[in-house]
């Protein structure tokens, strides 16, 4: 019995391990090529105006294509739509990797995006589909983990291999990393066939988006990307205000991120545990966010270490407690389109904090943009409080077969 059991353990892992590399991917995709486009467009006419659009290219098809694909993903399986996203994404990638011409730059960095906006929402519903729901939480948190890694990982990584062989070598690496992932999903993850389901309207749709385990949990990942941006792009800013170097600022921001990777397995665990529950954690991470944004108006280094680490503790909190909040307040067939939905969510928040921190900014201080996006989160937390956890749907027939 216990060797069936870790049998059964041991191919589930192997089933996981390329979704964790989707995920990664994905992330080292935006941050690895994000953070070394202001060397590549810093000689050419009116930089900061080409930097913008080539960073806003990215997140743009990932906002507009995240719902299309995820719904797309439920109609004809996950699996395709995650093998073709990562094909896809080598295939932009390579595009520039083989040219010497900028101006493909726009092209592939496009549909590097759309790419995104394929396998990652896929990557998300396997993650649901092939665990029971009581491993969600530690299946998240896995999953968030190596994101977060991506993340980490993309700047450092990526500046290495541009200094080496400049922007090129950054896409030929992404190229070979896509690719290796399709393959090896291709061979390890099963193909999970696409439930069937009842004919759904816009109004329907609508209905399901608007009812409080959809947006509940979604405007808590919202919250946490807003933070986490915020931390990332407007911290360093008020270290360097503060006096300090950019080995103290760039520790704080890997700080941040290696504090959102390392609490996210954890609470998954918990999760799975019953020593907390999604709503709960929830607002509990939402406030530790606000905290941190907070924090940030502390004078020094203290200040800005404790931002960090409050920041991404928050949001290594969040991110596992609301795709399993998600997962369980969805039918199995209509995953798909709910992680596409909830990312959508994510990419707003993600552009939405920084717009808010900077807006204010320009007004009063950034000191004052800080306390703002603090208050707001703070004030969000009530919304999410007030719902209560969810179980999952009673499963259809087509769930139990």
């Amino acid at each position: 019995m216990t060797d069936t059991g870790t049998t059964e353990e041991a191919r589930l892992r192997a089933r996981m391990w390329p979704l964790y590399a989707a995920g990664f991917t994905t992330a080292f995709g935006a941050h690895g090529v994000a953070a070394n486009l202001g060397g590549f467009t810093a000689d050419r006419h009116q930089s900061l105006l080409v930097l913008g659009g080539l960073l806003a290219l990215y997140d743009g098809a990932e906002v507009l294509l995240k719902p299309v694909f995820g719904t797309l993903a439920d109609r004809i399986g996950a699996k395709a739509v995650l093998l073709g996203g990562l094909i896809a994404f080598a295939a932009a990638s390579t595009l520039f990797a083989l040219s010497d011409n900028p101006g493909l730059l726009w092209a592939a960095r496009l549909g590097q995006g759309a790419a995104a906006s394929a396998f990652s929402p896929a990557a998300s519903a396997l993650v649901a589909r092939l665990n029971p729901a009581a491993k969600h939480g530690r299946a998240f948190g896995s999953y968030g983990f190596y994101k977060s890694l991506g993340y980490t990982a993309g700047p450092l990584l990526g500046g290495a291999l541009a200094a080496v062989g400049g922007l090129r070598l950054v896409f030929t690496v992404m190229a070979v990393l896509a690719a290796a992932v399709a393959a090896w999903a291709a061979v390890s993850v099963p193909y999970v066939a696409p439930l069937p389901k009842t004919r759904q309207t816009v109004l329907d749709l609508a209905r399901r988006l608007a009812d409080g385990g959809f947006w509940r949990p979604t405007l808590a990942l919202a919250c946490a990307t807003g933070a986490l941006s915020v931390g990332v792009g407007f911290l360093p800013v008020l270290g360097h205000r503060a006096g300090l170097g950019p080995v103290v600022t760039g520790a704080a921001v890997s700080v941040l991120a290696l504090c959102a990777a390392i609490v996210q397995p954890r609470v998954g665990r918990a999760l799975d545990a019953g020593q907390i529950g999604a709503t709960a954690g929830l607002a509990a991470g939402m406030l530790i966010a606000a905290g941190g944004l907070a924090a940030a108006l502390v004078p020094g280094v203290v200040g800005l270490l404790v931002s960090a680490v409050a920041i991404g503790a928050g949001t290594g909190v969040i991110t596992p407690l609301g795709f399993a909040a998600l997962a369980a307040a969805t039918r199995t067939e209509r995953l798909g389109q709910t992680m596409g939905a909830a990312e959508l969510g994510r990419e707003l928040g993600d552009a939405g904090g920084p717009l808010i921190v900077g807006g204010v900014a320009v007004a009063a201080t950034l000191g004052a943009g800080f306390l703002t996006l603090a208050a707001l989160t703070a004030l969000a937390t009530l919304a999410v409080r007030r719902g209560s956890d969810r179980t999952a749907p009673v499963p259809t027939p087509s769930d139990r077969a």
